[in-house]
C-alpha cells in the first residue's frame, strides 16, 4: 500500500505537469496572438507568473516537440513564431483523434476557449463518420 507522503508527491507531480501543459498552451496562444512579431521573455514570464529560467524550459520542450518557436538574441529579442493567416487541413484517423481528446481531457476540454473549440471539432468529426472519398471518373 501506498504510503500517504508518496500519494502526496505523485498528486503534486500531476499538478505541476497540469500546470505546465497549461501554461505551455497559454505561451503558444500568446505568441501565435503576436502575429509573427517578438514577444520579450520577461513581459512573457510575467504574464504566465513564471520565472524566465521556467519560461526557458517551457519553450525548449515545445521546440524539441516540433512547435516552431523561434529565439531572437540582443535588443528587440524575444520569442516568436512563423506568421500563419490559415493552416493546411489535418486530417487525422481515429487513434490520432482519440489522442488529441484524451489529451485535451487531461488538460480540461474548458480551460481556454481555443481547448473548448478543438474538442468541439473532434467530437463533431466523429460524430458525422469519414468524409465521402471522391469519385473517380471512369477512364
Amino acid at each position: 500500500m501506498p504510503r500517504r507522503t508518496d500519494l502526496a508527491a505523485a498528486s503534486r507531480d500531476s499538478q505541476l505537469a497540469l500546470r505546465r501543459v497549461e501554461r505551455q498552451q497559454a505561451l503558444i496562444e500568446r505568441l501565435h496572438a503576436a502575429h509573427g512579431g517578438r514577444v520579450q521573455l520577461d513581459e512573457l514570464a510575467a504574464e504566465l507568473h513564471v520565472s524566465t529560467r521556467t519560461l526557458v524550459r517551457d519553450v525548449e520542450r515545445l521546440r524539441l516537440s516540433g512547435v516552431p518557436i523561434s529565439t531572437h538574441r540582443g535588443r528587440g529579442g524575444g520569442l516568436s513564431l512563423p506568421r500563419v493567416t490559415a493552416m493546411a487541413p489535418i486530417v487525422f484517423d481515429l487513434p490520432e483523434a482519440a489522442a488529441l481528446m484524451s489529451s485535451l481531457t487531461v488538460l480540461g476540454p474548458s480551460v481556454t476557449s481555443s481547448a473548448t473549440s478543438a474538442m468541439s471539432k473532434l467530437v463533431a468529426a466523429l460524430q458525422r463518420g469519414p468524409a465521402p472519398k471522391p469519385s473517380r471518373p471512369a477512364p
